[in-house]
């Protein structure tokens, strides 16, 4: 199995250990640290991660030319959109319609789709393409699974800040391509000076390079 796939799948199961820790129950109807995310939607958007996986493993006939990353992102309106923005309302409230059925039971659903990825993941064609219906394109599958592993990373610190745990630890197949992946898309976004003085040079460096 590739690199990108086994590092998802240890992703996913650090995710669904957090989504059973019982900091993340107690607090559920809380504000979390995102803004207009309780922790419940949080939790549930969190979860939803291998839900889009699960959706995209199914065919459904559609074929076409997969595109590349960078360009996921850019057509991707909720990368630079408000909060406001439909794209961002729907995914809040995705994570809220996840978290109806209360912390134990996004946990169970969260961990049958782990247990069914990591059997399927393994069989699939290293050149496999999937259709992402919500979107409206394609996608390498590895390509995918890194824009899952982002999302999964991402979302689990912010998810245990949300309710005063540790950032749960992973191990570097796990966050160095998130870490590229995430410098890739600040490059793209404020350009390569921006992000070369945020790292190097405190005094020159712009307000943020933040890839989202």
């Amino acid at each position: 199995m590739g690199e990108i796939r086994q590092s998802y799948l240890v992703a996913a199961a650090s995710a669904v250990t957090l989504l059973r820790d019982p900091a993340v129950a107690a607090a559920w109807d809380k504000p979390s640290a995102l803004t207009e995310f309780s922790i419940g939607g949080l939790a549930g958007h969190l979860a939803h991660q291998l839900v889009r996986v699960r959706d995209v493993l199914v065919p459904n006939g559609r074929i076409e030319e997969p595109i590349e990353l960078l360009e996921h992102y850019s057509r991707s309106p909720w990368v630079q959109a408000g909060l406001d923005h439909e794209s961002n309302v729907s995914i809040r409230r995705g994570g809220q319609a996840a978290a109806a059925d209360g912390a134990a039971a996004l946990a169970d659903r969260a961990q049958g789709f782990l247990d069914t990825q990591s059997a399927a993941l393994p069989a699939e064609p290293a050149d496999r393409v999937v259709d992402l219906p919500w979107a409206g394109w394609t996608l390498r599958l590895d390509d995918f699974l890194l824009t899952r592993l982002v999302e999964l990373v991402v979302h689990s610190d912010d998810l245990a800040a949300s309710v005063g745990l540790e950032t749960p630890e992973l191990p570097s197949s796990v966050i160095d391509p998130v870490v590229e992946m995430l410098a890739r898309l600040a490059v793209y976004r404020h350009g390569p000076t921006a992000v070369i003085r945020t790292l190097s040079r405190a005094e020159r460096a712009p307000a943020t390079i933040s890839a989202f």
